[in-house]
């Protein structure tokens, strides 16, 4: 490998960058008191109490977390209007690197993925880089933990149809683990304990990432031009989103993330975050530090970190490795849930994940920005119970003060200049300053956009981006009081020890059907009318101040359905809503993407109902696909860091053999899920049921057999 250059970013002396962390969460800290103390007047001014304190120290957690969230708009506005020399993205002359003699890896952990989906993506990706002429830096590994044997056979065959197709033999290459343990980022340590060497960076990619090659040779350049720099995070732009829940997540993450990541990287610098994909890594510093440890206690708090990402990143940081987020290189990708329902159920995961992270807190030797990212990341969903329990406490005291008949004892404000405010109108100007605070970084990103007009295009024009302002934020209200009780339900469930499984994340589905939403959803409504009904009784004025989180639950039902509808979807992009740049003017590898995606759609039957276990049968009866099977089998056979793995299953003993001859003599649905899995991780065995299923009379097969041989002859005919 060439040796790495000493050009790096221009460094921000400590002292500098700790004054840019005082004044971002002084500036928070200030608004918060200010208003609190508004809020806390108002309190005074109706009679003090002990759930007047609950009430007040609740109002300060949130809104000093929603101040945050303002200030990130605040400070990136004005660092977009008038730059910044401390970005990596501001080295001079980065892009005239080399990087002759430098080996990149880029990997992609899957788990029962679409295989047509991801392996299209890993193409678009792949021809982008070709185009590049950097091609030869760079390898593509497979990292598939699938355990949907259908999954595992259709990811082999498909992955040796492509290396043909782009022949790239010796360039892309696929590994199944036997045992996916530790979920992801066992895999990512299994393929660097098995290859990581070989490698000065790997990028990690998701199953539905695709980078622009030019972005992934920048990416190596600035870690080249950088020494000190352990990891490089880009932003990635949501994309393909054609439901209208996703389209309006698409949209606000095009238009709102660049303003409030600019204001995140103010703070952050060279000591920012990992999230886990679309990032580029130094392979060693990685392997020698952030080998993630088995947290204490039982699950769903103790054992293994699920959001292994941002530990990862304050992991690197202890080490003195600087993280950087790359937030103005464009070319990252990815895609994201189409409906309410799969969007909560990713966050469920997340929830558990970042609340293990109370744990890593106190590990030793993390940088107080490290932890200040687990804060924010623990909050981002504490957050929701501590908004329940303040609209709870807040009915309580009204319906206490009605239910005791007591009336307000006026206590003049300590305030001079509300003494002559009655205590309406005070409730209204702290309403007026949360919804500022709340919708300022909304309007400086419109306003962001009003200043650039080449992207006001992209967006299709500043009036239809406003608009797709207001119906994001119509959406958003709805949305809100339902993310409230799931992250609330979240909490509590892990807080009552129940973890929560590893299941494949569903893109792009058709949509959320009525029966599956009520399913879902009526808690929801049941809570929304009850509640409703309860503030009616206190007051119709108070009912009529919590409408808006009151409709969000009561309309779950067709909110729920409706906006995962691509139909809609559709027609508001048909009407200029919700427009992205990757929609008016896409990038070839997004255009590249979608094509190849219609293509499969018009020649392959997506609806044809597959038989059970039809992967197991190709696997067996195709030649060509058991080849490729056997083949990836014996190659892992000679790895002796697989030894064991496959001593566990058993390959090659007289008991998996066994398990053969019952699978062609009674069918596979005879045998349990680790049997088949048992069996076909036997290359022997696999070999020895191809040359049997073919020559063995009918009357010794099993009926099934009888009928996928029959099948599969009539389709090779």
């Amino acid at each position: 490998m060439a040796d790495a250059p000493t050009i790096s970013v221009t460094p921000l002396p400590r002292a500098r960058r700790g004054w840019r962390l005082f004044l971002f969460y002084s500036s928070a800290v200030l608004l918060t008191g200010l208003v609190s103390m508004l809020f806390a007047d108002l309190l005074w001014r109706t009679g003090w109490s002990t759930s007047r304190t609950v009430l007040l120290s609740l109002f300060v957690i949130l809104f000093l977390l929603t101040a945050i969230g303002c200030m990130h708009g605040i400070y990136g506005f004005f660092i977009r209007i008038f730059g910044t020399k401390h970005r990596l993205t501001a080295l001079k002359n980065y892009q005239d690197q080399k990087i002759d003699g430098v080996s990149t890896a880029i990997v992609f952990p899957i788990y029962n993925e679409d295989p047509v989906r991801f392996f299209e993506g890993l193409r678009a990706t792949y021809e982008s880089l070709e185009r590049t002429g950097q091609l030869d830096r760079f390898d593509f590994f497979i990292l598939s933990d699938s355990t949907n044997p259908d999954r595992w056979v259709e990811e082999e065959r498909r992955w040796s149809d492509l290396v043909r197709e782009l022949d790239a033999l010796g360039k892309i290459y696929y590994r199944r683990r036997l045992f996916n343990e530790e979920r992801k980022s066992g895999n990512i340590r299994d393929f660097l304990n098995t290859w990581g060497r070989r490698y000065r960076y790997f990028v990690c990619c998701d199953a539905d990432s695709v980078m622009r090659g030019e972005t992934l040779v920048d990416l190596v350049k600035l870690m080249e031009a950088s020494p000190t720099v352990g990891l490089i995070q880009t932003m990635p732009a949501l994309v393909n989103a054609e439901s209208l829940f996703g389209r309006i997540q698409q949209f606000a993450n095009r238009l709102y993330a660049p303003v409030f990541i600019s204001g995140l990287n103010y703070w952050a610098l060279d000591l920012g975050n990992y999230w886990g994909h679309n990032a580029i890594i130094r392979t060693e510093p990685f392997m020698q530090f952030c080998d993630l440890p088995q947290l204490p206690g039982r699950k769903p708090f103790g054992g293994q970190i699920l959001s292994h990402d941002f530990v990862e990143a304050a992991l690197m940081l202890r080490e003195n490795w600087e993280a950087w987020l790359a937030y103005d290189l464009e070319g990252s990708y990815e895609e994201a849930p189409q409906s309410l329902i799969e969007n909560a159920q990713r966050e469920r995961r997340w929830c558990q994940g970042n609340l293990q992270h109370g744990l890593v807190l106190f590990a030793k030797g993390l940088r107080g920005v490290s932890r200040m990212h687990l804060i924010l990341g623990i909050f981002g969903y504490v957050a929701s119970p501590l908004w329940l329990a303040f609209m709870l406490t807040f009915n309580w005291i009204y319906w206490y003060q009605k239910f005791t008949g007591l009336s307000d004892i006026p206590v003049e404000s300590f305030n001079p200049y509300l003494k002559n405010w009655s205590g309406t109108e005070q409730a209204f100007l702290v309403f007026m300053i949360c919804m500022v605070v709340i919708m300022l970084p909304k309007f400086l990103s419109l306003v962001d956009l009003a200043r650039d007009w080449p992207r006001r295009r992209e967006f299709g024009g500043l009036l239809n981006a406003a608009a797709g302002v207001v119906g994001e934020t119509i959406f958003s209200t709805l949305h809100a009081p339902l993310l409230m009780l799931w992250h609330t339900r979240f909490v509590i469930t892990n807080l009552a020890g129940i973890s929560v499984g590893w299941t494949t994340q569903r893109r792009n589905d058709a949509g959320t059907d009525w029966l599956y939403a009520v399913q879902r959803h009526w808690g929801h409504t049941l809570i929304g009318v009850v509640w409703g009904w309860f503030t009616w009784q206190l007051d119709p004025t108070l009912f009529w101040w919590f409408t808006p989180m009151l409709a969000g639950m009561v309309l779950s039902v067709p909110l729920s359905v409706l906006t995962s509808r691509r139909s809609l979807g559709a027609r508001a992009r048909s009407a200029g809503l919700f427009l992205t740049p990757e929609e008016t003017k896409p990038p070839m590898e997004i255009v590249s993407l979608r094509s190849r995606l219609k293509i499969h759609e018009l020649t392959e039957n997506a609806d044809a109902p597959r038989r059970t276990h039809a992967g197991l049968a190709e696997a067996v009866l195709d030649p060509y696909v058991n080849a490729v099977h056997v083949m990836l089998l014996r190659e892992k056979e000679l790895n002796p860091v697989y030894a064991e793995q496959f001593a566990k299953l058993g390959a090659g003993s007289d008991a998996v053999r066994l398990l053969g001859e019952k699978i062609l003599a009674d069918g596979p649905d005879k045998l349990k899920p680790s049997e088949r899995v048992a069996v076909m991780a036997d290359q022997r065995v696999m070999v020895w049921l191809h040359q049997q299923a073919w020559l063995r009379p009918e009357e010794k097969l099993a009926p099934w057999w009888k009928a996928m041989i029959r099948e599969f002859s009539h389709r090779e005919n």
